[in-house]
Parts: C-alpha cells; structure tokens; sequence
C-alpha cells in the first residue's frame, strides 16, 4: 500500500479557485507527471503556503492523499523564477509555455524529461535575450517528446530529400512537403529555404547551440507562424495565453523597427 503522506518536487503550470480560500493547483512533478492537488486556505492573506505556490514556482510540496484529490499540507520553494513575475513580457513567455505543458500532457503520466525542459526553459528566459528563439525552442522539443516531432529533412509525399528550394508545411501529415507533392495537398504553408533551414538547427540541436543564432524579425515571424500552426492543428484550439504574448509585443515593438537579415550558425 502506498504511504499516506509524500512529498514531490513540482511546477505549479495552473490554479483555479475553489470555494471561498482553496484552490486546485495543477503541478508538473519530475517523478508522477501532471497531478492536481488541493491547498487549503491558500488564499487566505496570512497562508504560509501561498507564496510557494504561486504560479511558475518550483517547489518541494508535501501531500497527504485524498479520497478525490490529493491534498497539499506544506511547501517550500525550490525555485521562485522571480524575474518571470516581475517583468511582464517574460511573465507573458512564461505563462505560454507552462499552458503548453499543460496542454500537451495527461494526468499522472510521468515524463522527467519533459519536467527537466520546463524547469530549464523557465530559468533560461530569465538570463538570456533571444525569448523568440527559446520559445521556438521549447515548442519544437515539447513536440518531439510528444510524439510530434514534424519532419523536416525529407518530403513526407516523396520519401525524397528536400532540395534548397521553397518548400511546403503542411500540419496534417506532420512535415515538409517538396513542391511537387505540395500539389496533391492543400493548406500548407510556403516555407522559404532560409526558414527551414533555421527550423531544422533549432530542431538538430540543444539551446547553447540555438542560443548564439541571430535572426531578423521577418524570418522570427515566419518561425512563429509554422509553430503556431502546427500547435493549433494538434490540439485543435488556441493556446488562450498566445494572444497576450501578441499584444504585448506588438505594444512594445517600435513602428517602422529594423529588420536587417542576420541569420547566422557558426
């Protein structure tokens, strides 16, 4: 039998309310996965626990079992991702990416590796510059350990390789389609040689390599739209947390801003 009481190290990913001072926290474990758990009195003003379970917080939370749910008696921070909480653009990446996770996977499911990309992905956004290009990142692998990986080396139509000509994406078959096959298809995407050779080092390679590419906002914007459509074709919805992320961005980009071509991989 299994004991009554454990601990687990988590990512608080969702919380709803519940009555008038509890909450159900959704948490993305290293070792079970995706669970919810009940904090009682976590909204009260004077609750111990409510600061170690805010959202985007790593924690080591202490559970007794429920009859339902499991419900949480203690917590202690692991990892606060302050900086994700007090700067909204990356506040608006971060909340992206765990509702992706959230998303992508079902309870009690246990996948480390998917919790070693999260906790990575949240402390990366919070030293390095290129947010487009660690997001761009993070879905790419989220697909991957999802069983999504798109293929981008070879035509899904014709088992062939792809020539460095503009070839096609298309969601429904999950890959790049040359332009011959692209005929036989509709709803997929023209995808220009620079693009796709962007996405497939994004896809070849972990995020220290990644992480030294330069890129105009043209071909960032092109990156995003593949992505996002892929995205939305899987879990045939909208990602609710994308639209804030937009809106911000394009409040804070400057009219008329730059967009030099500087794509680099060295």
């Amino acid at each position: 039998m299994a004991p009554r009481n454990y601990q687990i190290e988590a990512i608080i990913i969702k919380k709803t309310k519940l009555g008038e001072a509890d909450r159900i926290l959704t948490l993305y474990t290293r070792d079970r996965g995706k669970i919810q758990a009940v904090a009682r009195g976590v909204r009260r003003p004077k609750s111990k626990m409510a600061g170690h379970l805010e959202i985007m917080t790593c924690s080591q939370v202490s559970l007794a079992r429920g009859r339902n749910l499991d419900i949480i008696t203690g917590a202690q921070t692991i990892e606060s991702f302050l900086r994700l909480k007090t700067d909204l653009v990356l506040a608006s990446c971060g909340l992206y990416i765990i509702e992706l996770v959230n998303l992508f996977t079902s309870d009690q499911s246990e996948d480390e590796a998917v919790f070693n990309l999260l906790f990575e992905t949240l402390s990366s956004l919070q030293t390095l510059d290129n947010r487009e290009l660690l997001t761009r990142y993070f879905e790419l692998k989220l697909l991957e350990l999802s069983g999504y990986r798109p293929q981008l080396h070879t035509c899904i139509g014709c088992h062939q390789p792809l020539a460095p000509v503009v070839n096609y994406f298309n969601a429904g078959i999950g890959g790049m389609l040359c332009p011959h096959c692209a005929l036989k298809y509709s709803f997929s995407l023209e995808i220009p040689v620079s693009t796709l050779k962007v996405f497939r080092f994004i896809q070849d390679n972990d995020y220290s390599a990644v992480a030294r590419l330069k890129i105009n906002s043209t071909l960032a914007k092109e990156l995003e739209v593949v992505t996002r459509h892929y995205l939305r074709y899987i879990l045939e919805r909208e990602v609710k947390s994308a639209a804030w992320l937009d809106s911000l961005r394009d409040q804070l980009t400057p009219p008329n801003s730059p967009s030099s071509i500087a794509t680099e991989m060295e």
